[in-house]
């Protein structure tokens, strides 16, 4: 439905960008469109660069509205889960991969460049999964692959139980190295 309805302003802005080019006053009225400056009005009358730059700026916008209109549709705040991943300096674990689990279900599965590892690094966050579960009591789940103490394979797990109310839940999965264990701590709480 919204790509039909996108698909309906576009070509309803396409069109009148070609009324605006061919300069048919008569086509303007018809459809209630105020017409073309021509030289004789009073106004400074706009180029045809500045009209097109104008219909550019409107497309952009409903573009977002409609962008906006989509995510309110697909993920409404009664439904919504939003999952993040949070990282600390990473001297106890090299970040490769993270598989995400909601009621025993794997919504999400990641896997890392250097880059985004190191964009953690520097305080970074990533939206790893945004999605709908229904209200009421859930289980999440996430496993983490890396690299660990002594540059050994690392593979940990992290569970923790959420209620989901009318409003959007958001959850933060942190990675924090813990320098008295010398261990990374896996945490999944609540925003």
């Amino acid at each position: 439905m919204l790509k039909r309805i996108r698909t309906s302003c576009l070509a309803g802005l396409l069109a009148y960008s070609t009324l605006l080019f061919a300069g048919s006053t008569m086509a303007q009225e018809d459809l209630g469109l105020s017409p073309a400056p021509t030289a004789d009005d009073t106004n400074t009358p706009q180029s045809v660069q500045q009209q097109v730059q104008n219909l550019k700026q409107q497309v952009i916008a409903l573009n977002r509205d409609l962008f906006l209109l989509e995510e309110e549709l697909l993920f409404p705040s009664s439904t919504q889960v939003v999952v993040y991943v949070a990282m600390d300096r990473g001297d106890y674990f090299k970040l490769d991969a993270v598989e995400l689990k909601i009621d025993d279900e794997t919504v999400s599965h990641y896997l890392y460049t250097q880059r985004q590892v190191e964009a953690l690094y520097r305080g970074g966050v990533q939206r790893l999964y945004i999605g709908n579960v229904s209200q009421g009591q859930h289980q999440i789940t996430a496993f983490f692959t890396g690299i660990g103490p002594e540059q050994r394979p690392y593979k940990r797990a992290v569970s923790a139980s959420f209620v989901k109310s009318e409003d959007a839940a958001a959850l933060e999965i942190a990675i924090v190295d813990d320098g008295t264990k010398q261990q990374p701590q896996f945490s999944i709480q609540v925003l």
